[in-house]
């Protein structure tokens, strides 16, 4: 029997000297995926529209990425929309719990965006994680009650508005404009 394997562990520090696009959770570097195809740029689009839209909150603004959220010096992530409060636009990144987070799906990173990214957005407090599939049209909505995720609506064939709300603020999704 060997050794065990050890992951090499990196920080803030390292992740800036890094080409490309990385994403760091829990001192593990993540790839992204090479630019993402046309119909999951077309729904971080329509997502990111539909968000701007209807968001009722005077401190926060909707962001896409690439923006950095540096979490700490161990977790650095870019989701793929995302409602920023009370952050400095032009700071080189932003440092507090976004309320809602929204990840669409690519086939190369869906897996860390279910399994990893979610467990990390729930132990940080994220109000609002949605998930979009846009192969199967298909949505998961889960709230963060009490630092643990739960399904709050799953969006199938039934393409409806889903209003999401914390403190005074609230926005939502329409789904049957994301998937026309």
């Amino acid at each position: 029997m060997g050794a065990p394997q050890i992951e090499p562990r990196y920080t803030w520090q390292d992740y800036l000297t890094w080409e490309d696009r990385w994403e760091l959770i829990d001192g593990v570097a993540y790839a992204m995926a090479p630019a993402p195809y046309p119909k999951h740029q077309r729904v971080v689009l329509r997502v990111s529209h539909t968000l701007y839209e209807t968001l009722e909150c005077p401190d926060c603004e909707v962001w896409v990425s690439p923006v950095d959220w540096k979490i700490d010096d161990e977790n650095v992530v870019q989701p793929d929309v995302a409602v920023f409060c009370d952050e400095d636009a032009d700071a080189p990144y932003f440092t507090k719990t976004p309320p809602l987070v929204v990840e669409v799906l690519y086939k190369s990173t869906a897996h860390k965006d279910v399994t990893v990214k979610f467990e990390l957005y729930e132990r940080v407090g994220v109000r609002w994680y949605v998930i979009i599939d846009p192969e199967t049209e298909r949505a998961e909505i889960f709230e963060n009650r009490g630092g643990t995720y739960e399904l709050f609506r799953r969006i199938d064939e039934t393409k409806e508005r889903v209003t999401m709300q914390w403190g005074a603020c609230r926005t939502a999704i329409d789904f049957a404009k994301i998937f026309a």
